[in-house]
Parts: structure tokens; C-alpha cells; sequence
């Protein structure tokens, strides 16, 4: 069984994702699978557990914008769509942006974009703020499954392959959030 972490224990939880464990945590509709996106080793463990094909990227979570910016090729960006994304944040609204060099490679897959959210959900924002960085969020599910929504799925799904749970509550929304493309506004995902 993975070691379950409760909101008082974030920075064990912080520190754990710094030495390269692959944690699920709550968000605004599911579990979430999570790790340090420069950790290249803690990132393919994810894509092992999700059995999912590698050339599918997946997106970051933060706090808040400071904790993204450096993702992004600000300069493909124009002011007006910035200034629109970031009403919008924190909130359910992932948006994909041209990405900067600082995305490694794995975490954007064979996309040309990166997709990201600052967080309305609490205990998300916590942890990212308790990590000091944005983290890889994926929904915590084997490829083609439901994602989980309780602690019950991810036992099921996971069993103890994963290294920790942060045992706190979903948000409220009763899908993953939508994801649009920054520039355009066009749905990828709903």
C-alpha cells in the first residue's frame, strides 16, 4: 500500500516528489497523478503506470502563474491572450501555449505546445506551492479507464505500485477540466 499523506504532511510530500516519487493527489474533478517534470525517470514511471503511449504529453499544475511563466515562448504570445488566460486563472481552465525550452522534451511528448493550469483546488495548489514548482498532472487511471475518483480506484487501478496518495478531497467539478489552445481558443479537449 502507498504511504498516505494528509494536508498537515505536504512538505514530506514536497520532499518525496523531489527525490523522484510518483504521488496521486487530488484535483477539481479527479485523481491526479503527479511527479517533478525535470525528473525524466519519475516521469516514465507514470506513463508505465497509465500504460499509455509516451508520445501523448500530458500538463502542468500550478499555484500560480510565476510557477509556469518560464514554459512559455512568451514571445509567440500576444499581450491581449495573455492578459485573457490569466482572468481565467486560478480556475478549471487549461490552456496549451507555444513552450519555451524549458519544457523537457518527455513532459510535451509530440506536441509542439504545452498545456497548463493554475489551480483553483486547494490542496493542488498546496502541493504545488509546498514543492515550489509546477507538477505533471495526468488523470490517475490505466490508458482507456475511468480516472479515479476516490481511494477506492486508485487501489484498484495501483494496488501499492505508486509511491504515495495525498489524501484529501476532489473540488467539486464533475469532469476534467476543458483544454484550449491559448492563441485560438479552440477546444482540444472537453
Amino acid at each position: 500500500m502507498p504511504k498516505h499523506y494528509t494536508l498537515i504532511q505536504l512538505q514530506s510530500v514536497a520532499d518525496a516528489l523531489r527525490k523522484g516519487d510518483v504521488i496521486a493527489y487530488p484535483t477539481e474533478a479527479v485523481f491526479g497523478l503527479g511527479c517533478d517534470p525535470h525528473n525524466r525517470t519519475a516521469f516514465e514511471r507514470i506513463f508505465e503506470l497509465k500504460q499509455r503511449p509516451a508520445t501523448q504529453g500530458v500538463l502542468l499544475i500550478a499555484a500560480d502563474f510565476t510557477q509556469l511563466a518560464h514554459y512559455v515562448d512568451m514571445a509567440k504570445v500576444p499581450a491581449g491572450v495573455l492578459a485573457q488566460v490569466r482572468a481565467s486563472w486560478p480556475g478549471p481552465f487549461t490552456w496549451v501555449f507555444p513552450r519555451s525550452a524549458e519544457v523537457p522534451e518527455w513532459v510535451a511528448g509530440a506536441h509542439q505546445g504545452i498545456a497548463l493550469r493554475v489551480t483553483a483546488h486547494d490542496p493542488a495548489a498546496a502541493l504545488c506551492r509546498a514543492f515550489g514548482g509546477a507538477l505533471v498532472s495526468t488523470s490517475a487511471n490505466p490508458h482507456g479507464q475511468p480516472p479515479a475518483r476516490d481511494l477506492a480506484a486508485l487501489e484498484t487501478y495501483f494496488g501499492d505500485a505508486l509511491d504515495g496518495v495525498l489524501d484529501a478531497p476532489l473540488g467539486s467539478a464533475t469532469q476534467p477540466t476543458t483544454i484550449r489552445d491559448a492563441l485560438t481558443g479552440a477546444i482540444i479537449r472537453t
